[in-house]
């Protein structure tokens, strides 16, 4: 990884679970990464969600 690169870190299904509860959405509606993307952490499979901190804020990728 690189200095740069913002983290990237696989969520838990009960972290899942209250992130679609509060945002009240299906995980379809999460916006989508690419299983290719090297940023991923290791061992992600399609379905994952991904936690991307940056400066600005939380971001959240659905594993497609």
């Amino acid at each position: 990884m690189h200095i740069l690169q913002p983290k990237h870190t696989k969520l838990g299904d009960k972290e899942i679970e209250t992130l679609l509860t509060k945002l009240n959405i299906s995980k379809t509606q999460l916006p989508r990464i690419l299983l290719s993307d090297p940023a991923l952490p290791e061992n992600c499979q399609v379905g994952d969600v991904i936690q991307i901190k940056r400066i600005d804020g939380e971001y959240f990728r659905v594993v497609i």
